[in-house]
């Protein structure tokens, strides 16, 4: 399925995109080819590159009026955004059949980006990349250099962007509704013109989450539902890295009778001690796996942050007591509006990122 998004103008790029062009031949440019830039972790296989972390991305330069994209995706809840020269915005709902995807049509002859953007988080299931392809005579360009800069955040539902395009009132779960591309983390990285990872899962927590995984068990993963598959960390080594958790514990810990909080802590709700251990422990793995880092540990917008919680004061003791000096916190205004923060209170999260790290960090 193929939806234009409400943010494109282009009427005629719709009515090409409703119907697939007939080409006399296709050029494809294989998952491999070196001039396909990509970002965030991805695991490489034979036949396809699999694509399964929010805000991974795979970006082509050519020169050409039409690229298409070959995808097979595992389930049919994963969407994309197919990013034409940085301005339109083109909506991808990949289905189970492996088959081409027309993302670009109809465009100026010259030379042309776009980047393939995965708006939904792992939990929607693994999409296969086989590549890309390109009409008739049109021509693959080297890639732009990489920015020099990179961030990575690992966070839960407020960094995947859960719910974020979800206006009816509602906050459903549908991958429909949701768009990492439009986050606080996906904003400031743009912002600064900086390489992006995501490390994220909806309802995660530090000591305990919604389902039987913890971001200490998933942050060091290549594939996130395989505790073997282990990341190799020298591959991407950011200068700043945001941790953005705790808002799923906060919860959890007051729920004696949820079946994670039994299998975590049994029958008793674990004291500040316990909380701040947890927290230290965590930040010093990311520490010692980036020593060089700038971390930020951040919390909010949502309830975690309202007057009067003990959360922030946590995480200030944890990084405290760690007593490091390129360690910081940054803590986001409680938004006081219901479900997960929508496009205007994640883009005044990223206001407020921004100018701190305008303001703290020299990178």
């Amino acid at each position: 399925m193929v939806l234009l998004s409400s943010r494109s103008t282009w009427i005629s790029l719709f009515l090409t995109i409703i119907i697939f062009p007939c080409w006399s031949q296709v050029r494809t440019v294989s998952f491999r080819d070196t001039n396909i830039a990509y970002e965030g972790r991805i695991a490489y296989k034979d036949e396809a590159a699999e694509l399964m972390w929010s805000g991974t991305s795979a970006t082509v330069w050519f020169k050409g009026t039409t690229l298409s994209a070959v995808l097979k995706d595992v389930d049919t809840a994963n969407y994309y955004n197919a990013i034409i020269d940085d301005t339109t915005i083109v909506k991808i709902n990949p289905d189970t059949t492996r088959r081409s995807y027309v993302l670009a049509s109809g465009l100026s002859e010259g030379k042309h980006k776009v980047q393939l953007f995965k708006r939904t988080e792992w939990d929607k299931g693994k999409t296969l990349f086989f590549g890309f392809e390109l009409e008739e005579g049109a021509t693959v360009l080297p890639p732009q250099p990489k920015p020099k800069r990179k961030i990575e955040f690992y966070g839960n539902s407020i960094t995947c962007g859960y719910g974020v395009e979800d206006t009816r009132g509602k906050d459903s779960r549908d991958g429909y509704f949701e768009n990492n591309y439009i986050t606080y983390a996906a904003l400031t990285a743009r912002h600064f013109n900086a390489q992006y990872s995501c490390i994220g899962k909806s309802g995660i927590g530090v000591m305990v989450s919604w389902f039987p995984l913890i971001m200490p068990e998933m942050y060091d993963r290549l594939d996130p539902t395989d505790s073997l598959s282990k990341w190799d960390f020298s591959q991407y080594t950011p200068d700043i890295v945001v941790i953005d958790l705790f808002q799923n514990d906060s919860w959890i810990i007051n729920l004696p009778e949820n079946a994670q909080f039994r299998a975590r802590f049994g029958t008793k709700a674990p004291d500040e001690k316990f909380i701040v251990a947890a927290y230290k422990d965590f930040v010093s793995a990311i520490r010692k796996k980036y020593p060089r880092a700038q971390i930020i540990c951040s919390l909010g917008n949502m309830d975690a942050t309202r007057e009067g919680s003990p959360w922030p004061g946590y995480v200030q003791k944890a990084i405290t007591e760690i007593r490091d000096k390129k360690i910081r916190t940054c803590f986001f205004p409680y938004k006081n509006t219901a479900g997960h923060p929508r496009e205007a209170e994640q883009k005044a999260m990223a206001d407020s990122l921004i100018a701190f790290i305008e303001q703290h960090l020299k990178w």
